[in-house]
């Protein structure tokens, strides 16, 4: 048996669900609902992040045993442990939703690993009471893609949910992949997603729409206990400073999306985590060209709620609602706005810093605005890779000449003859105001290389290349799965063995299904 020791907190400090019964239904006076994941009808394992088992203090034999493949495909619950799924609601694309839940995700349990609490859940192990009129179960496509991002998150140094395994269920589930009419069979599959808590800004949401005062103020000293342990004060005043550490947070991990160019593609509220975490990797994808009106999500192709450079106003947006419903448990309301404000004001200054630092600056001045601002308008002009510009930018040389520095980042453009006079002017006043700007720069052009290679990544989950390791993986070989998966941990690194996963999207896969735009079906 594997060695896993159970330390649940969740589902023993806060209420349970009194009605055992596994149908669908509104649940309330209640923060989760017990039940137990599906068993699958013939489970085999994919793949197992060994970072992760190791974190968790699970061993290489761990991880080949039955055991293991037992109990993170759902096959049987762990001796001792109760399986549950959260309560929580949301704002779907902007539009309060009501009950959500965990439809397709069941917390197995809470361990204690290398001294950290770490909770335990699978995605797409079964139904639940909140599943509605879904299935509970995710589809080998979107388990992988959500099983190497986890990971590739991670190593780039972005807040995230981590990944621990990806296993088969054995059995096929129907799907309309791109909600055209067209549903089909796939593959069933199931992930183990790993964090300190899966809380999100819903699971306080739904109990303040129900006005649960008694269970709002149980979750969120709950919550303030386990995961704030520098709040000592008490109440009213404890409430205010966890929102103002949560607006923290979440500043920080909308800030390191857009240095990555990262796009979610569902930012929901029921998608934000308490504790500022990447969660529910769904449609997301990253920039090919720079395109801050850019999103991956179908369902989201016309209005564009949550293209790339709306993220950070729907980020404050949300907060803005979960400030509402704190506001049931507040009365000085104050502190909360005052919060909100900061967040304006050091989302920019932090945006700067960050843009900063990917030119290779040391600090940010007055006058760095301007470059900043005309560097995003010349790489919006003509389609522009922007991981591969970024990276290339650290070859510039304080010696060069505009037209020089220019041709250094050449590669970056998917067609460069595509470049009118005017926008090539542009490219050279800009080279030349950057130059300039190096030159107030103490470090020496090798010193600023390693700097910007060490936060500018080489590496990044193309929507292309994940639709390689899926197509592979439908076909039971997982190679890729596994190249992209080693690949991936390094990504500041030249790895000079994966050098052609360093190029920009290829034709084919424009406009391809998977690689373009992804919907929310899983």
């Amino acid at each position: 048996m594997l060695n896993l020791q159970i330390a649940d907190t969740f589902s023993k400090e806060l209420p349970a669900d009194p009605i055992l019964e596994n149908s669908r239904r509104q649940v309330s006076n209640a923060c989760f609902s017990y039940v137990t994941p599906r068993i699958p009808s013939s489970p085999s394992l994919v793949h197992v992040a060994n970072e992760v088992a190791d974190m968790l203090g699970l061993s290489t034999e761990d991880t080949k045993s039955q055991d293991f493949l037992d109990l993170f495909s759902g096959a049987k619950v762990f001796p001792g442990s109760q399986p549950y799924a959260m309560c929580y609601g949301g704002h779907q694309f902007g539009h309060w939703a009501g009950q959500l839940g965990d439809g397709r995700a069941i917390n197995l349990m809470e361990i204690m690993a290398r001294d950290k609490r770490w909770a335990l859940q699978l995605k797409g192990a079964g139904e639940t009471p909140y599943s509605r009129s879904a299935d509970g179960l995710a589809v080998l496509r979107s388990s992988i893609r959500e099983h190497l991002c986890s990971e590739a998150m991670f190593h780039l140094g972005v807040p995230t949910t981590r990944s621990l395994s990806l296993c088969l269920s054995g059995d096929m589930v129907m799907r309309d992949m791109m909600y055209d009419g067209n549903p089909a069979n796939e593959k069933g599959a199931i992930v183990c997603r790993v964090a300190e808590s899966f809380i999100r800004f819903g699971n306080f949401q739904i109990l303040a729409s129900r006005e649960d005062t008694d269970a709002l103020k149980q979750l969120v000293e709950y919550t303030i206990k386990h995961f704030f342990p520098s709040i000592k004060t008490k109440g009213e005043k404890a409430y205010q400073q966890f929102f103002d550490e949560v607006v923290t947070s979440t500043l920080v991990m909308l800030i390191e999306w857009q240095r990555v160019g990262f796009v979610h593609g569902v930012m929901n509220t029921d998608n934000m985590s308490i504790l500022g975490l990447t969660i529910d990797y769904g449609p997301y994808g990253w920039l090919e060209g720079y395109d801050k009106g850019w999103t991956p999500n179908t369902t989201d192709r016309q209005h564009k709620r949550y293209q790339y450079g709306q993220q950070p106003t729907v980020g404050l947006w949300n907060l803005f609602q979960l400030a509402n419903a704190l506001a049931l448990i507040i009365e000085d309301v104050k502190p909360l706005e005052q919060s909100l404000e900061r967040f304006k004001v050091q989302f920019a200054q932090g945006y700067t810093r960050m843009m900063a630092l990917k030119l290779g600056l040391t600090k940010a001045t007055q006058a760095d605005l301007l470059l900043i601002k005309s560097l995003e308008d010349n790489l919006s002009m003509v389609e522009t890779d922007m991981t591969i510009f970024f990276r290339l930018l650290s070859t510039v040389q304080k010696k060069d000449k505009a037209s020089e520095a220019f041709a250094r980042i050449a590669d970056a453009f998917y067609d460069i003859e595509a470049l009118a006079e005017t926008e090539l002017k542009k490219w050279l006043d800009w080279f030349t105001a950057y130059l300039r700007r190096l030159q107030e720069e103490l470090a020496t052009d090798y010193e600023r290389k390693i700097r910007m290679n060490m936060y500018n990544p080489k590496y990044v989950l193309r929507n292309y290349m994940a639709q390689i390791a899926i197509d592979d993986a439908d076909k039971g070989d997982y190679t890729m799965i596994d190249t992209f998966y080693k690949m991936l941990q390094k990504p500041y690194h030249e790895q000079p063995e994966y050098e052609k996963w360093f190029a920009k999207r290829p034709e084919w896969a424009r406009n391809k299904v998977g690689c373009s735009m992804l919907s929310c079906s899983s």
